[in-house]
């Protein structure tokens, strides 16, 4: 049996029209289940249309079978007005996991909805469909990058105090498949958030497991149970620095890596509440959602529909010279054969943006499409930032103490005189080298594909807005094509809990570091390296706000919104340019 009826499904069952049909074949019902299962992984809903919405949950059963699973959805948390309700089944072959798609719904409704089984009943849910016509504001909150052992999902209960959202937008990595004591566990232990499996996820046992540990957490729970999600994959669902044919971390051969990625779209598309493009396929992700006629929002899949392999800066240093190749390095950057999102996607995102009629069109992706260009030694991994800011400011002081600059001061000098050994003619060549792409698994990996996006939008007057996550930090972009025009705009946000740019950088130069960085990217406007947060976006018909926000921190669950963190930026429509706001 498919893991959850569809739309089809339920029109070629039921004459009603108004929920999933009800499925008996004498199996086993809840009764049975011990005082300790039932629904602890709390409820969910997501993929909202103005008439659909799939709702979601998991029952934990004491023994394996077949369970049959009630679900209601209501106008009212009472649940006296119900709008449709049904029976599905369930068993050990979704994981006991519950999805339907709730259909026959009224546009621009906020509703209510629920699961039984035998006795018990789940929380209480509630999620909003679309709006149909004429809408004011739309009003998105996004997130990315949810590291478990990293600390906790105070970000998500934050997020979850956010009344008016008509969605959440989760841009990847809501898993990390790492094993415990790897990435980011250095807290893990004492704040009782060591990974579970305890082994690097390859099979679907481990990657099931894992997901059951994620959704048990209380404050992403609570934000599932406030809001409708929209989701994509990022990398960490499969394995770090995913592409179509393997990983950065996967060693095996490609038959293992397709086994290992079957395995972890399979419990994706089991434990989130999406609706496949078809029941069974667990490849295809890619899909738009409609907020009446003010926003267009298309889901892309950067990672495994389509994705070359990324380029690595390794294979292009001169090792004696410690040099990129950059001739040989821009050709291959440029191939018109290398692609992101693989070319049925590609046109598909291509025919959608010309002919969508609402007056945003945004991208909801996983990584940073804003050109990010550093100082090559920054960007080959030769040097840190830290380091190379450091290096770089002796080396503008020495150079003015060799031309006699009275200005300096006695520290100054004392600080080049400790250093000197460190100013050796090739460090000096370092740092004059020119700018090159900071992240080659970014969009400045794949700049061919990018601008046939850009050029899409700028033939057909566009007012374009890129969302991601991916970096663990904050960003806000300009999006500038070859020709130096302003295409549109991104807002990427930072973590939920996963480390970003503050872990290359000297403890307490955090905030100089992203002045220095905005200074030195053309493009960048915004950026903030060291907080955890979501972004919240809002759309009207004169603009879009993007709004940071950030916690104080996320080793306790006691604590508080970071208000001195939060920042803002607009872009009016046709005009796309950030600006503080």
């Amino acid at each position: 049996m498919n893991q959850f009826f569809s739309r089809r499904d339920f029109l070629a069952m039921s004459a009603k029209g108004v929920g999933a049909a009800v499925i008996s074949y004498g199996l086993m019902g809840c009764t049975h289940t011990s005082d300790k299962a039932g629904f602890l992984h709390g409820v969910a809903s997501g993929d909202p249309t103005d008439s659909d919405l799939i709702i979601w949950t998991r029952i934990t059963p004491k023994n394996e079978g077949d369970f049959v699973v009630s679900w209601e959805v209501a106008t009212d948390a009472d649940f006296k007005t119900i709008i449709t309700n049904g029976e599905t089944t369930t068993n050990t072959d979704r994981d006991y996991t519950v999805k339907v798609d709730a259909i026959g719904l009224e546009s621009s409704q906020q509703y209510f909805y629920r699961f039984k089984c035998g006795k018990k009943y789940s929380e209480i849910g509630k999620a909003k469909t679309l709006a149909v016509g004429s809408v004011e504001q739309v009003k998105l909150a996004i997130l990315s990058c949810s590291n478990f052992p990293a600390g906790h999902f105070n970000v998500y209960k934050l997020a979850a105090e956010i009344g008016d959202l008509d969605a959440v937008l989760h841009l990847g990595d809501y898993i990390y498949e790492y094993k415990d004591g790897s990435y980011a566990s250095e807290n893990a232990k004492s704040l009782g958030r060591e990974s579970k499996p305890n082994n690097e996820l390859f099979n679907l046992a481990d990657y099931r497991t894992r997901y059951a540990q994620y959704k048990e957490d209380p404050s992403l729970k609570l934000l599932h149970a406030n809001v409708a999600f929209i989701n994509v994959w990022d990398d960490h669902e499969i394995s770090d620095n995913t592409w179509l044919e393997g990983a950065k971390s996967h060693v095996d051969d490609k038959e293992n890596f397709n086994a290992r990625k079957e395995a972890a779209l399979q419990a994706y598309f089991e434990w989130l509440p999406l609706r496949p493009a078809n029941p069974g396929n667990n490849n295809e992700i890619y899909r738009s959602f409609k907020f009446g006629d003010l926003v267009d929002l298309h889901m892309l899949d950067t990672r495994v529909i389509g994705r070359d392999k990324q380029l690595d800066y390794q294979n292009y240093l001169n090792w004696n010279t410690k040099v990129i190749d950059k001739e040989r390095l821009y050709v291959d950057l440029h191939d018109s054969n290398r692609s992101m999102l693989g070319s049925e996607q590609l046109h598909w995102l291509q025919n959608t943006l010309v002919s969508s009629t609402s007056k945003w069109q945004v991208l909801g992706q996983q990584v940073l499409m804003g050109k990010t260009y550093l100082p090559e030694p920054i960007s080959s991994g030769q040097l840190s930032i830290s380091e190379y800011i450091e290096l770089n400011n002796l080396a503008s002081l020495n150079q003015r103490i060799n031309q006699n600059d009275i200005n300096i001061t006695a520290s100054e000098h004392l600080a080049v005189s400790e250093n000197k050994e460190r100013l050796t003619e090739n460090v000096i060549a370092q740092l004059t080298m020119p700018e090159i792409p900071f992240n080659l698994d970014a969009w400045d990996g794949y700049p061919y594909e990018r601008e046939l996006i850009y050029s899409t939008a700028k033939a057909n007057d566009i007012n374009l807005v890129v969302l991601a996550g991916d970096t663990h930090n904050a960003w806000a972009n300009d999006l500038v094509d070859e020709q130096g025009d302003v295409i549109g705009v991104e807002f990427a946000t930072s973590s939920v809990s996963s480390p970003g740019l503050e872990v290359d950088v000297v403890e307490g130069e955090e905030n100089f570091t992203e002045e220095t960085l905005v200074n030195m990217v053309d493009d960048l406007k915004y950026l903030n390296i060291k907080d955890r947060g979501f972004t919240v976006v809002t759309f009207t018909e004169e603009q879009v706000k993007s709004d940071w926000h950030y916690v104080d921190t996320i080793l306790s669950t006691q604590f508080s919104e970071n208000i001195a963190r939060h920042y803002s930026v607009i872009s009016k429509a046709e005009s796309p340019k950030i600006t503080n706001n």
